[in-house]
């Protein structure tokens, strides 16, 4: 009964690190997606971002060994309207002849329950650099399609004024066009490269 007791406890205490605990990490982008919203007048306006690239290193038993790393190229904005698109990628908002890139890369990783973790980080967006934090949900982890896969949804709010991107119009009767806060959302399909599978 004893030994029974003890196999089940570690069975738990194993079951707290999920299967994607360990190795690095690709990102599959053709099952993955970086959105965001942003109030305009009393609306929200979404958007995406759809060239990026980036890398997990995972080692849930050592959080202090792992990171993360990700690069979004800001000429790949989205927002379903041409004209649109064309006024963010200049120098009102990221300037992208200037700025090409936003990246991310992680300094501390902290876990707050069984599935979910806290990603602080160095965000550069425009030039500015300023710490940022993820909130990170593990979907789980499956073999298919030749490979190991996982799945995270990726949360955070920014204030665009923050990093520079501080474009906006005053309305006649009052009021701005657009809102500062950013809520991003990024969804990620990784797969496991392949050189962690043979260690």
């Amino acid at each position: 009964m004893r030994k029974t007791l003890t196999v089940f406890a570690l069975t738990v205490l194993l079951g707290a690190f999920p299967a994607a605990a360990q190795g690095t990490y690709s990102i599959d982008t053709t099952h993955s997606n970086v959105g965001f919203k942003v109030r305009h007048l009393v609306a929200r306006v979404s958007g995406e971002f759809t060239e990026f690239d980036g890398t997990i290193t995972a080692d849930f038993q050592n959080l202090d060994a792992s990171n993360v790393e990700f690069t979004i190229k800001t000429a790949s904005i989205d927002t379903g309207d041409e004209k649109r698109d064309g006024h963010l990628r200049s120098d009102d908002f990221f300037d992208v002849e200037n700025h090409p890139e936003i990246t991310f890369k992680s300094s501390k990783i902290t876990k707050k329950d069984d599935d979910t973790y806290v990603v602080a980080g160095i965000l550069n967006m425009r030039g500015v650099a300023r710490p940022v934090v993820l909130n990170v949900d593990y979907l789980g982890e499956m073999e298919a399609m030749g490979g190991t896969r996982a799945g995270f949804e990726i949360s955070t709010t920014i204030n665009r004024q923050d990093f520079g991107v501080s474009w906006n119009r005053t309305l006649d009767k009052g009021g701005l066009v657009l809102g500062d806060d950013v809520e991003v959302t990024i969804n990620l399909e990784v797969v496991k490269q392949e050189a962690d599978d043979n260690s």
